[in-house]
């Protein structure tokens, strides 16, 4: 493994873990001596990062599963609390772009999906783990928005209003927790190579877009028990 050891003896858990970011994220925390709770629909994705992380020495446990599903997270919570007793880092990243449409014609169906995903999915995350993160001497919590939730741009209503709501949430459970040892914050990783961006912006050369490994050393900052910041929304690069 790497030489930063600065997660060493942590239990992280990071949705969304499969491809792109999350996928990233969980090696990269994984590099830096956490063990990880990775967890993903696209269970192929969860068993190459498994390979990954194995080969270079690191420890993760696969968790294929559905946020949607009506109680996968809180029986989630259950076996990490039965487990490891706590939770000490948690990625939120596993998101929904929905379609790209005019407002007045986004579906039900559309609507739904990416609310459950991008809103409602972290709201149960808070709500199933932050007992385990109190447990940690240093509970970190980070959850990945995005700039479109601020730019309410054309036809990215469903996307951008449900990261907004995101943020919006984050922000009032991180003022809920002010003074105590949990942090948490948003992070904007800005432009990915990654599938979701292949799908928005289809036009684009994915070789003039960084790829989400950029991002992941900020994620390990953030998820160090020596991070101070808190209900901040941090963007990557600046």
């Amino acid at each position: 493994m790497t030489e930063n050891n600065s997660l060493s003896g942590r239990v992280a858990l990071v949705t969304g873990a499969s491809r792109g970011l999350g996928h990233a994220t969980a090696k990269a925390l994984a590099a830096a001596g956490a063990h990880v709770i990775a967890t993903a629909r696209t269970r192929g994705g969860l068993e190459a990062l498994d390979d990954e992380i194995s080969a270079a020495g690191g420890s993760v446990t696969l968790v294929p599963m559905d946020l949607m599903a009506p109680d996968g997270i809180e029986k989630l919570a259950e076996a990490v609390a039965e487990r490891w007793g706590k939770l000490d880092i948690l990625v939120a990243n596993a998101g929904a772009l929905g379609k790209l449409m005019p407002a007045h014609q986004i579906p039900s169906k559309t609507w739904n999906e990416v609310l459950a995903v991008n809103l409602v999915a972290p709201a149960r995350l808070i709500r199933a783990f932050e007992p385990l993160l109190r447990k940690s001497d240093a509970g970190r919590a980070v959850f990945v928005t995005t700039s479109d939730s601020a730019q309410t741009r054309a036809y990215w209503a469903a996307y951008g209003a449900s990261k907004a709501g995101l943020e919006a949430l984050v922000k009032s459970w991180a003022a809920e927790l002010a003074g105590g040892a949990i942090r948490v914050n948003l992070l904007d990783p800005g432009r990915m190579r990654t599938a979701m961006r292949t799908r928005a912006v289809p036009g684009e050369d994915p070789q003039s877009v960084p790829l989400p490994e950029t991002v992941t050393p900020l994620i390990v900052e953030l998820s160090s028990p020596a991070e101070a910041r808190h209900g901040e929304v941090v963007r990557a690069g600046q």
